[in-house]
């Protein structure tokens, strides 16, 4: 089977039950999407799946057959993706950051498709993302940030 990461297509010939999350760390060496609770409850492994937030904790490499799978490390050559990781620089988000690559991946999923959301759209998008260092007002002005960027570009 193949699997595209990231616009580049893969063989993967192993268990189908494996958690996409494992391939993409241990077999492609895309780090950053982060391993948090291995039940898709925080967030941290969120990827995209035809550009839609998924957690690749629980997603297996059996179900990706003809899908498209968008990992943080791909995120600098979006225009929307640029704008965020921007956005969370310059508002110095992150704090321990472990979360973050999760976080930005549904904010980006998030502006994809409300170009100008409010604090509601973005609590209510950003909810299944955990973020034990509560940087959520910094993360919620952001993507605010991000959005009025995207508006101007």
């Amino acid at each position: 089977m193949n699997i595209i990461v990231n616009g580049e297509s893969h063989a993967f010939s192993g268990d189908a039950e494996m958690p996409l999350l494992w391939y993409l760390r241990d077999e492609l060496g895309l780090t950053g999407t982060k391993f948090g609770c291995g039940m898709a409850l925080c967030g941290a492994c969120t990827v995209h799946l035809d550009g839609q937030p998924a957690r690749a904790c629980v997603t297996p490499i059996g179900s990706l057959q003809g899908r498209r799978v968008t990992t943080i490390e791909a995120m600098h050559d979006q225009k929307i993706g640029a704008a965020v990781q921007t956005a969370w620089v310059d508002g110095q988000v992150p704090q321990c950051g472990y979360c973050q690559s999760g976080q930005v991946m549904s904010a980006v999923a998030l502006l994809s498709t409300k170009a100008n959301p409010t604090d509601a759209d973005i609590d209510a998008a950003m909810s299944g993302n955990i973020c034990r260092c509560a940087t959520y007002n910094r993360i919620r002005e952001a993507i605010h940030v991000a959005a009025e960027t995207l508006k101007h570009a």
